[in-house]
């Protein structure tokens, strides 16, 4: 793909030294001459083309084409300027192919979170691990399998666990009348990022959880749960699997 230079490398010792020799009028029409062969980044057709070009006359540029350029099939070519222009149409070309793939990564990356909100890691992230997630106790009343899923959907959100965050947390959970626990599933479940009291119903005292709902905090009959809707588990984080047995749930009505 043609372009435009805007800049090339001007050695003045090599000039003075190749074109001491030039007429005042030669210099001139030479030094536009130079100028219009790195911004065109093609070879000079004739003699003709270059004197209305550079307000010169024919006759001195044909001189002058027959002294700094060699003439080849398609035209007239300066060796030093095509090196010089090869250099900047790979670099120009090694630019447009990593902007093309930013932008197809993007594309992809947008798509995904379009159709699978709930989907955090893009295809070229390693899942997490608990070997990734820094060792904070769990608060009381809060289990280590669900404060474990906490640590890694935060780390996903890019908003590590500061006790700050942890003290707003318990705060808005008691105005919420929610225990901690319920607070964070609530944040996992909902993929929010943080969680305030108004966002949610308040809890009526005294009311135990739904036996149809203990697959949420049971491993083995949240698998069970999922193998029954016939989904796909394996490699899958606890709360990966838990959204994606609601979202099923959603869809079929149930």
């Amino acid at each position: 793909m043609k372009g435009f230079m805007n800049y090339y490398p001007f050695h003045i010792g090599d000039y003075i030294s190749h074109t001491s020799h030039l007429t005042d009028e030669e210099d001139l029409a030479y030094r536009r001459m130079i100028d219009l062969y790195y911004h065109s980044e093609q070879p000079f057709p004739d003699e003709f083309f270059v004197a209305r070009r550079v307000k010169s006359n024919p006759a001195v540029a044909l001189i002058l084409l027959q002294e700094f350029f060699e003439l080849q099939d398609d035209g007239w070519h300066n060796k030093r300027a095509d090196e010089e222009i090869a250099k900047y149409q790979a670099k120009a070309d090694s630019a447009r192919n990593a902007n093309r793939i930013k932008s197809e990564k993007h594309s992809i990356l947008k798509s995904t979170l379009e159709s699978e909100p709930n989907q955090l890691l893009t295809n070229n992230q390693k899942p997490i691990t608990n070997n990734h997630i820094k060792n904070i106790d769990p608060p009381d009343g809060v289990s280590v399998d669900l404060w474990k899923d906490f640590l890694v959907y935060r780390k996903r959100m890019k908003s590590p666990v500061t006790p700050r965050v942890l003290a707003r947390l318990i705060k808005e959970a008691d105005i919420a009348k929610m225990s901690l626990s319920d607070v964070l599933e609530t944040i996992i479940f909902k993929g929010w990022k943080s969680f305030d009291a108004s966002w949610v119903a308040q809890k009526q005292s005294g009311s135990a959880p739904q036996s149809n709902q203990a697959w949420r905090t049971n491993d083995n009959l949240m698998i069970a749960k999922a193998n029954e809707l016939g989904l796909h588990t394996v490699g899958l984080q606890r709360f990966e699997i838990i959204n994606k047995i609601d979202a099923t749930l959603r869809s079929r009505g149930l």
